[in-house]
């Protein structure tokens, strides 16, 4: 899983449209870009004890999501993961990540 989806986008307070991802992080998480790495082991650690849902296919693969409870400032959170198994791939993409 590369950081970059997590670094530039979800915690990009810059990017178009992460940022509104960004400021949900921050305020539940106190998490900045800085904390990207944190976040994909979060991730990382959560899909592999986490069962995904699956979700409908678009055109271009089957989407997953995968859901996980982690501390946040002021108690428990929700995170999400999006993914997708492309069409013509046989592993998984994070889409997405992003406090519920």
């Amino acid at each position: 899983m590369d950081i970059e989806k997590l670094r530039d986008y979800s915690l990009n307070p810059e990017h178009e449209k992460g940022k509104h991802k960004t400021r949900v992080f921050r305020a539940a998480m106190g998490f900045t870009p800085k904390d990207a790495e944190r976040l994909r082991e979060m991730v990382l650690a959560a899909i592999v004890t986490n069962e995904a849902q699956v979700n409908s296919p678009n055109a271009y693969g089957q989407r997953l999501a995968v859901d996980f409870e982690a501390d946040g400032v002021r108690g428990k959170v929700m995170i999400r993961s999006t993914w997708i198994i492309r069409d013509n791939e046989d592993f998984p993409r994070l889409t997405s990540c992003y406090v519920l």
